[in-house]
């Protein structure tokens, strides 16, 4: 019984550890995403702004391609790494929305 309780803890335990690095990391991600944004705007309005759309460009194509049904063939490098990373970033907002560091 007590091993159970212990075991139940330690688990515990590691998963809160788990949320909380989690948490930090997507608030830094923030943060650093945040000062890069206003750091770009000041050198170069023009360039930040592409570069921001390129990016949700990306996302966006990996957003369509990781949720649009699935067709028959093998689907294309590109197409695998813009789902990743839409899937990591979605995973990243997840745990940003609880940051109160704004």
């Amino acid at each position: 019984m007590i091993r159970g309780i212990g075991s139940f803890l330690k688990e515990l335990l590691e998963e809160l550890a788990g949320e909380a690095v989690l948490t930090v990391v997507a608030c830094l991600a923030v943060a650093g995403l945040a000062w890069a944004f206003v750091w770009g705007w000041e050198r170069s309005p023009l360039v930040t702004g592409g570069a921001s759309g390129a990016l949700l460009a990306f996302l966006g194509y990996g957003g369509w391609e990781l949720l649009r049904p699935a067709r028959p063939g093998r689907r294309g490098r590109l197409a695998g790494v813009a789902a990743a990373t839409f899937a990591v970033v979605a995973a990243f907002i997840a745990y940003a929305w609880s940051c109160t560091c704004s």
